[in-house]
């Protein structure tokens, strides 16, 4: 993995001190893909745990998108160029039937026949400049890597490294660690996009927005770091890195200032959903919620003996369907079961 882009060899930070809170420095197992990317823009890494069949799924349809527009273009050249090709002649002074003789025609004549030629061109111009680019960077884009290098190389796994690289508002994000006002709109901005809820709902492809673009390159070198066994997986679980001109590269620790519990929490909810749903038992997972939330809510309180009844019933329920609560708990969270029910 030996790749440098435009502005990508990272700078040695300045030794004065470690950075003000929520930076901190970057784990140093991440220096290789450090020193590929760029300085100017901000980062977000995490690992997408979707099912590998929902991410196919997903990738087919921009692949077939861009297929159907190349086909588009292909027969749109087909169909216009020899159109083109006759009035290019007949301005190198080769008459045709595109030869327009205007001294002998009527206005009646000239303005539909000009403005069918202005919006033939306009068109084209609009199709070269605003579409034609989607299946280049689709499938050529070299720079940043394209998506269908990143899928040829990395294929679909359960579990993906995705990327994320912040787009044109990292130009005025300002001086994040020294600026009170721009650390609070930033860590407002990457608080929003690190949400859990947010990462657990949408796969990485669909984390394209206004904001953030997918930095495809990245993303095969962290997968080729975590292969090559460079780093675990779990090094590129929710890391957002940003470089400052006096630090150097800084990661941002989003449990500062926030409810680091809280997020653990709706973590652990989401894994153990998503193997029910793995096991065609999704509804109990809902049916579970639903005991919760009620329970939750009735007069008198949700103490620690009202707690113990409902996680009883829980268990009952969840074994009346072949399930041990607590050991698939255990098996799809990596953690055993809180004694707080309400998670």
């Amino acid at each position: 993995m030996v790749r440098q882009r435009g502005q990508g060899r990272s700078r040695p930070a300045k030794k004065d001190g470690s950075p003000p809170a929520p930076f901190k420095r970057p784990p140093e197992v991440l220096q290789p893909l450090l020193e590929t990317l760029d300085e100017k823009h901000v980062y977000i890494t995490h690992v997408d745990s979707q099912p590998a069949d929902f991410k196919r799924k997903i990738f087919i349809v921009p692949v077939l998108m861009n297929l159907g527009i190349i086909a588009l273009f292909a027969y749109r050249v087909y169909y216009i160029l020899p159109y083109y090709l006759q009035i290019f002649a007949s301005v190198l002074g080769y008459p045709n039937e595109t030869t327009m003789v205007v001294d002998e025609m009527e206005w009646a004549e000239i303005v539909p026949e000009v403005a069918k030629r202005t919006f033939s061109f306009f068109l084209d111009f609009l199709l070269y400049i605003f579409i034609g680019p989607w299946p280049i960077n689709f499938f050529l884009a070299q720079e940043d890597g394209n998506p269908v290098i990143w899928r040829w190389t990395v294929g679909f796994r359960d579990r993906e490294i995705v990327v994320r690289r912040s787009k044109r508002w990292d130009e005025t994000k300002g001086d994040v660690v020294n600026d009170a006002s721009a650390k609070s709109l930033f860590v407002s901005r990457i608080g929003t996009a690190t949400s859990p809820m947010l990462l657990n709902e949408k796969t990485g492809y669909l984390l394209m927005n206004a904001d953030w673009d997918l930095d495809w390159a990245a993303m095969v070198d962290a997968t080729t770091m975590v292969d090559r066994k460079m780093a675990a997986i779990e090094a590129f679980n929710t890391v957002v890195l940003v470089h400052h001109e006096e630090h150097g590269w800084l990661s941002v620790d989003m449990k500062v200032g926030g409810n680091a519990e809280e997020d653990d929490r709706r973590r652990q909810v989401f894994a153990f959903r998503d193997a029910l749903a793995a096991v065609d038992k999704e509804d109990l997972f809902y049916r579970w919620i639903e005991i919760i939330q009620y329970e939750s809510t009735q007069p008198g309180g949700f103490g620690p003996e009202k707690q113990e009844q409902v996680a009883k019933q829980i268990r009952e329920m969840f074994e009346k369907q072949d399930i041990n609560f607590d050991e698939f708990w255990k098996e799809s969270v990596g953690q055993d079961v809180p004694s707080n029910p309400k998670v």
